[in-house]
């Protein structure tokens, strides 16, 4: 299993950035998945997470409102939409699958990690 997030980058305080998380393999849809960041000096925190069929979602309390995970299993692709975003929201961000098909709450919940993507949010 590979998983490839992309689309993080620089943007304004109250801009947009829309991450995408690409996974290899036939059983994406079997996977509850998740997206954590990590800024500089920090310990590894979720973001948010997805059950396998999307029908449960969690958001970590700093982001809730603002920002949105979904995904598509026909194109194996999560997604974490941020809107209105600060400045500590800077960090670099990573998609990861869950050891089962619910959400997992903890970086011990998953067994596959993406590579990161890096978000910048100037104020």
């Amino acid at each position: 299993v590979q998983l490839q997030a992309f689309g993080g980058g620089l943007v304004q305080a109250g801009g947009s950035l829309r991450l995408s998380c690409a996974a290899s393999g036939r059983t994406f849809s079997n996977y509850g998945m998740g997206w954590f960041r990590q800024a500089p000096g920090k310990e590894r925190e979720i973001v948010a997470a997805i059950s396998w069929r999307g029908g449960s979602t969690y958001y970590e309390d700093s982001v809730k409102g603002r920002f949105t995970i979904s995904r598509d299993n026909a194109k194996n692709t999560v997604y974490l939409q941020m809107n209105s975003l600060k400045p500590e929201d800077t960090a670099v961000y990573y998609c990861a699958r869950a050891k089962g098909v619910a959400i997992a709450y903890s970086p011990r919940g998953y067994d596959y990690w993406g590579q990161g993507t890096k978000v910048t949010v100037s104020s």
